[in-house]
């Protein structure tokens, strides 16, 4: 989870002088996990649904509101800086979104310019998908001269100097040579420019989302900066100026807005307008448990630094500012009134129900599957449905699916400009077959599997040291996206089963694939396999079927390649079955 440290004379310096018992206990009120402190500093975790407390300003923001000292909508005062960003149009196929902002008189002295380093880096993987989907780039303002260009750069061309390095590469050099172009290459170097962020003399400004020049790099005497937000999620690349932008004016940073210029549309930015929601004070009282009245509620909402009419004696209009975008629901609001009449206070009660519980079918046809496996010799893991792209995918060898028709890594010189455009911002979604986290708590758990298989590997990974062989298996649901569906998500359960020694073998897998199914009274064939995991030529697909159910599924021998990708030293062999 996202993590900001910082020391308790630092919230002095904001206004805040509380005692450290007191603000170790209110901490864990606002959504925090206290991870570590002593006598001069604290280290705080935040969930990801609030990353406009992922900044000090933002997290004394709430503090103060917390507290009573200050309560209300927060408003920062956004003056026209009367420059432009002009969008080439050829940059919409790889990076369509940009969003700019000026900040003036801001104060980097002593901890703060780390602290801002930290609160974009937390940026980027809680609302970025460490940077897929969302980019920052903070640059000092006094070096440049807008206006600005964002364009598509050709890759052996254009040169400039990136962060922390002294002479010039090309772009297509930093991809390869650069350390940060080597860790975020896969999110750009599949198209045939990359792009640029130039000002007027065309100095290069940031090679989104890759690496800013050394030219604009920040330091601790730097008064005003130049904040640009690119990616491929409109909504986010906006959020995420304004949790920015708002976080800088909260401690007297002076906020001037910029005019994006796009091939067919013209829009500014930042724009820290409200958005309003209606919140009912018995639906709140009856979702808490507890008793208040509407001016009750109107203060506790004014607590959570947010802005409520009174419209009538159970409901109340609240102006939300853009930084909370986390609040999306009626409930989202109640959750602020719970948290500032303070959890703690909140009284637990038994529910006045009377109910009969069953075993859910779901749950309860897992119990001949164990049975079965474990007969077999195999030990029962279970893991988290959670995983992340690179393990389920790339190291499987495994290409993400897409839904949509055409891929735009590479256009035909010879298409219309119109038909690229109309392909950017229908490729631009993440039209993925499975499900993707929001705001992930971490990189590591990023969207939901389709697959056990990446689940055992991962263990057998953790348990080298244990002695040989290793026969596992997992029972567990997977999920897919499926239009067809109300909730549009289908799910499926699935078994998958590995073994891993010195001689483990295709024969020794279908013997134990044989079992399991012949146990379970299932009528199977098997298929030729191309699954890219495993050996080809020792990889085989599964169909059968019973009384109550149809199957599909796979076994053989894990591919080295994929092997080497989990660091294991020995063969493995495995199995997936789902059942329809």
């Amino acid at each position: 989870m996202p993590v900001i440290n910082f020391k308790y004379e630092n919230l002095e310096e904001l206004g805040i002088s509380i005692e450290k018992e007191k603000l170790i206990n209110i901490l864990p009120m606002l959504g925090s996990d206290i991870e570590d402190y002593n006598d001069e500093e604290i280290k705080v975790e935040f969930f990801p649904n609030r990353p406009d407390q992922l900044s000090l300003p933002g997290l004394s923001r709430s503090f103060k509101g917390f507290l009573s000292q200050e309560t209300g909508f927060p408003y920062y005062e956004i003056k026209k800086s009367g420059e432009k960003v002009i969008v080439d149009d050829e940059i919409l196929k790889i990076r369509p979104y940009i969003a700019f902002a000026i900040i003036k008189n801001v104060d980097f002295s002593g901890d703060k310019l780390k602290q801002i380093m930290d609160f974009q880096e937390n940026l980027h993987w809680v609302i970025g998908r460490d940077r897929k989907k969302v980019a920052i780039g903070i640059h000092n303002l006094d070096v440049i001269k807008g206006d600005y260009k964002y364009i598509a750069g050709d890759k052996n061309k254009n040169r400039f100097i990136p962060l922390e390095h002294e002479d010039k590469m090309t772009l297509e050099e930093i991809l390869t040579k650069h350390d940060k172009g080597s860790k975020y290459s896969h999110l750009i170097k599949d198209f045939d420019y990359y792009p640029l962020i130039l000002d007027s003399e065309d100095n290069v400004l940031s090679m989104p989302p890759i690496i800013n020049g050394e030219l604009t790099k920040l330091q601790e005497n730097t008064q005003n900066i130049l904040v640009d937000v690119t990616g491929t999620d409109e909504n986010a690349v906006n959020n995420t100026l304004n949790i920015i932008s708002s976080s800088f004016g909260e401690v007297g940073g002076k906020i001037e807005s910029l005019e994006i210029v796009y091939p067919n549309k013209t829009i500014t930015t930042p724009n820290l307008n409200p958005k309003e929601k209606i919140v009912h004070v018995d639906i709140a009282n009856k979702l808490i448990g507890i008793n208040i009245d509407v001016n009750e509620a109107n203060r506790l909402i004014s607590k959570a630094r947010m802005e409520g009419e009174i419209i009538d004696n159970n409901t109340i209009k609240v102006k939300i500012p853009s930084y909370r975008i986390d609040i999306l629901h009626e409930v989202d609001l109640v959750e602020n009134i719970a948290i500032q009449y303070c959890i703690n206070k909140i009284e637990s009660k038994v529910p006045e129900i009377a109910t009969i519980a069953n075993e859910h079918p779901w749950f309860k046809s897992n119990k001949p599957l164990r049975e079965v496996l474990i007969g077999l010799g195999f030990q029962e893991i279970m893991s988290l449905m959670l995983t992340n792209e690179e393990n389920h995918y790339t190291k499987m060898k495994q290409e993400i699916n897409i839904n949509n028709n055409e891929n735009i890594k590479n256009d035909s010189k010879n298409n219309k400009k119109n038909n690229r455009q109309n392909n950017s911002k229908n490729n631009n979604k993440n039209n993925v077959d499975y499900v993707e986290v929001a705001r992930p708590i971490s990189v590591e758990r990023t969207m939901i599997r389709t697959s056990l298989i990446n689940g055992l590997l991962e263990f057998l990974e953790d348990n080298k040291h244990e002695d040989l062989p290793q026969k596992i298996f997992e029972i567990g649901d997977v999920l897919f996206l499926d239009e067809n569906e109300e909730t549009k998500t289908k799910m499926r359960k699935k078994i998958a089963g590995a073994i891993c020694h010195s001689n483990s073998n295709f024969t020794e897998i279908k013997s134990t694939v044989a079992s399991i199914l012949d146990n379970l009274g299932y009528n199977w064939t098997i298929t030729e396999s191309n699954n890219t995991s495993f050996i080809p030529g020792r990889v085989a697909n599964i169909d059968g079927n019973s009384k109550n159910s149809n199957i599909t599924g796979v076994f053989g021998e894990i591919s080295p390649e994929v092997l080497i990708n989990f660091e294991l030293e020995y063969p493995v062999t495995i199995f997936e079955i789902e059942f329809q």
